[in-house]
């Protein structure tokens, strides 16, 4: 596989993903700083500063996880690295699914793989829409990770091509960002979930309806 391109699929550039790392950092310390002084008033600076370690510790290490986390596709294995690397062979994926979250008025399009090699779970994001606009993932990662789907041969692959296709069609075309498929699909999920993985049946009728 070594021979093959590496094409990016982060979503974010990396300045946003380091600066959002940065604003959780700083929270947890706050929260545990708060906390720890109210634990202090009763059990001194021991008191004070083990709460500050047991609840800022973890928010810190997730922050500083995100803030080295990148994903990327070569061949049709996709992978991801944080604290270390994880890889899924699209073509032996025992899930491919889509999944739509929804935090503080933004809504992220992802597709969720997971299998072997390694049975490691990977989501990755493909766009984000907060209002009537967003981002995306670039033109040449979804061309290329939508090739990679297709070639898998599998019938869930080849659906999340063709949906992939049809949102680079619609950016083609010029399509405002309501008009594309991506933001279409992350419209129909219910409303009030953190997180919700769409029915694959409910994807397939949505994609056989795209021009």
């Amino acid at each position: 596989m070594s021979g093959q391109e590496t094409v990016p699929l982060d979503l974010l550039e990396r300045s946003a993903v380091r600066k959002r790392a940065r604003n959780v950092g700083v929270a947890a310390i706050v929260f545990g700083a708060a906390f720890g002084g109210v634990v202090g008033v009763l059990a001194g600076p021991v008191g004070f500063f083990g709460t500050l370690v047991i609840l800022a510790l973890p928010l810190l290490l997730l922050s500083y996880a995100e803030s080295r986390k990148t994903y990327w596709l070569r061949g049709t294995e996709v992978a991801a690295r944080a604290f270390g690397t994880r890889v899924v062979e699209l073509s032996t994926a025992e899930k491919l699914n889509v999944v739509v979250t929804d935090l503080r008025g933004a809504r992220t399009v992802s597709l969720l793989v997971s299998g072997p090699p390694k049975n490691k779970a990977l989501n990755v994001a493909v766009a984000m829409y907060a209002g009537t606009g967003g981002k995306e993932l670039g033109v040449y990662s979804l061309r290329r990770l939508a090739d990679a789907l297709a070639s898998t041969g599998d019938t869930r692959a080849l659906v999340l091509s063709q949906l992939l296709v049809a949102q680079l069609k619609a950016e083609a075309r010029g399509d405002a960002a309501a008009d594309r498929p991506l933001y279409r699909l992350a419209s129909l999920a219910p409303q009030g979930r953190l997180a919700q993985r769409l029915n694959p049946d409910d994807v397939s009728r949505f994609v056989a309806t795209l021009e």
